[in-house]
């Protein structure tokens, strides 16, 4: 299949939340720009704990997964983190693994975003274009 790659921002939902309410200034959110890793087999965002400390995020809970490999791992489960990729967005949880490897944008985040992967040119698109497709009832 290949191997996709997209870059994304993540960001501190929380700051993100601080700055509308006046408490911080926009050029206060913790943020980063990294290189991920677009795995539809991961659930949700990857990422390690370095990006962890550096965006500020708390650890809200704990969480069995099984990897890649097939080993099993504890992981760190953090607050909110805000993903951008190109126009669109999503906040999620993400699960921290204690090894330095990449980040992995996963099926929730991408499905939030109405994104996919375009496998003949191995790279990341909108599952509808340039519109995000919203079902409205």
């Amino acid at each position: 299949m290949g191997t996709v790659y997209a870059e994304i921002t993540l960001k501190n939902a929380g700051d993100l939340s601080a700055v509308k309410r006046g408490y911080i200034k926009e050029n206060e959110i913790r943020q980063t720009m990294v290189t991920a890793l677009v795995d539809t087999g991961a659930g949700t965002l990857v990422i390690n704990e370095e990006i962890r400390k550096k965006l500020g995020l708390e650890t809200v809970g704990l969480r069995g997964v099984t990897l890649g490999n097939d080993e099993k791992q504890v992981c760190k489960v953090t607050e909110p983190v805000t993903v951008v990729w190109k126009d669109r967005d999503t906040a999620c949880r993400a699960l921290v693994t204690s090894e330095a490897g990449d980040v992995l944008l996963g099926a929730i985040p991408l499905e939030d975003m109405d994104l996919m992967v375009n496998l003949a040119k191995r790279e990341l698109v909108g599952a509808h274009g340039d519109e995000v497709m919203c079902m409205v009832k």
